[in-house]
């Protein structure tokens, strides 16, 4: 029995990953991660890398960010504490879904997680005050392959749905997107 029910977003590889709690009296348990039964919708990698964040303040954005190939990475986002609006952007250059977004709501009540393939950029905004996200990444961290777009680039157009309250100075800085964008080529 799986302990997981896969939803597609219309983008072919990102999927919304609902976890099923077993539960009692006592509370519940839930299984954050099973290689076994995410390799039929893609996850086809080992763990590499696992980090968690907090974010303060309702409203605050991070993101858009990625890993350049052959650094590129799957990422499993869980929302530990709070709610979050969560986005994956699709670089794949020749992809049908081209820079197009999906967002999925995570939160410590609902049981969601965000399946991210190689080749998409992610961000989020905190719908609450102190959120706590997990990430499981198939490849490390890698500075010479780090690389982001602007959240509020207009070509991109990502809905946020609150005003933006806070953003780090890093991803300030990160450019709006190119015009000679052609995406992210995975096979390189």
């Amino acid at each position: 029995m799986s302990r997981f029910k896969v939803t597609e977003t219309g983008i072919e590889g990102l999927r919304i990953v609902q976890r099923q709690r077993l539960g009692d009296e006592r509370g519940f348990l839930s299984r954050l991660f099973c290689a076994e039964e995410l390799a039929p919708v893609g996850w086809h990698k080992p763990i590499a890398q696992i980090n968690h964040t907090w974010t303060r303040t309702r409203g605050t954005v991070r993101g858009m960010h990625f890993q350049r190939p052959p650094h590129a990475e799957m990422k499993l986002v869980t929302c530990l504490r709070g709610t979050v609006w969560d986005v994956g952007l699709d670089l794949r250059a020749g992809s049908p879904t081209f820079l197009q977004w999906r967002a999925a709501e995570l939160s410590a009540d609902n049981g969601r997680a965000l399946l991210l393939p190689e080749g998409f950029a992610h961000g989020f905004q905190a719908l609450t005050d102190d959120c706590e996200l997990l990430y499981l990444h198939t490849a490390p961290y890698a500075a010479q392959a780090e690389d982001g777009l602007l959240a509020t680039d207009p070509l991109l157009a990502v809905d946020w749905p609150l005003p933006i309250a806070l953003q780090s100075e890093r991803d300030l800085r990160h450019p709006g997107l190119a015009p000679d964008f052609v995406g992210l080529d995975l096979n390189s």
